[in-house]
């Protein structure tokens, strides 16, 4: 999984690269194309990760067509990681459905990859299928991130623009301010989420990044009745270890089989 293939890169409308791998798997000519699937990551991730790995692997065994990318400011994308909001990152994903994989989808969104999946199947309801999401953070910005901030930290958020917030994972992240700003325009948890598709959460109960809370007030705001919410008691943030891969393979195996009335 670490022998991660060269990106393709596609330009967005302010000349900024945005780069991607696409596995073209499915079987040429089907009558009835597969539903492919797209993996969107979390905040300050990229498309190498485990997961994200993981998932080219199932992929090539599952004969299904897979796209990864990274936002702009992530990974091997151009940008600068602290100058991202949540609607140049939506734009991304949207220029990924539109642009680069064809066809019905299943978003699988992880974090704040989540929040994207979320308003990319809201912009784009005719080609969303259905969605997997993992410990997913909508409304990060204002709920996880700025509810928790003190005065202190909000007062140096509006002067300096730029917060730089611990991380247990890598170096510090830097906040902007824009960031929180522009996520008050996308948030979700305030009202009913109108989308009726089928939804699988996964989320663990030892996340110290998002509490599961989370997740069950997303599952209460969503209108889709074919929802399911999969607690892991000892489940991290990350969920990648081999039993939460395992469980994520098993969960998009037995969704895509649904959406296109097979059995597994």
């Amino acid at each position: 999984m670490n022998d991660q293939p060269e990106p393709h890169f596609i330009s967005t409308k302010d000349e900024e690269k945005i780069a991607y791998l696409r596995d073209t798997n499915a079987t040429a000519g089907a009558s009835t194309p597969l539903i492919g699937a797209i993996w969107l990551g979390g905040f300050k991730s990229d498309m190498t990760g485990t997961k994200a790995s993981t998932l080219a692997d199932w992929a090539r065994t599952s004969r299904r067509d897979y796209l990864r990318f990274d936002y702009f400011g992530h990974g091997q994308s151009s940008g600068v990681f602290v100058e991202g909001t949540i609607s140049r990152w939506l734009d991304d994903a949207l220029t990924m459905l539109d642009e680069v994989a064809p066809g019905p989808q299943v978003l699988i969104g992880s974090s704040m990859g989540a929040w994207i999946a979320l308003l990319a199947a809201l912009a784009r309801p005719d080609k969303i299928k259905g969605l997997v999401l993992i410990a997913p953070a909508p409304d990060f910005t204002e709920k996880l991130m700025w509810a928790g901030f003190d005065e202190n930290i909000r007062t140096l958020l509006e002067t300096e623009g730029v917060y730089q917030q611990p991380s247990d994972y890598d170096e510090p992240y830097e906040i902007g301010y824009e960031l929180i700003k522009d996520g008050r325009n996308h948030l979700l948890l305030d009202d009913a989420i109108k989308l009726d598709l089928p939804v699988r959460i996964l989320q663990g109960m030892a996340d110290p990044d998002v509490p599961w809370q989370h997740a069950l007030l997303l599952a209460e705001r969503l209108s889709s009745k074919d929802l399911t919410v999969a607690l892991s008691k000892t489940g991290d943030h990350r969920l990648s270890e081999p039993e939460d891969l395992d469980r994520l393979t098993t969960t998009l195996d037995a969704l895509l089989a649904k959406l296109e009335g097979s059995d597994i």
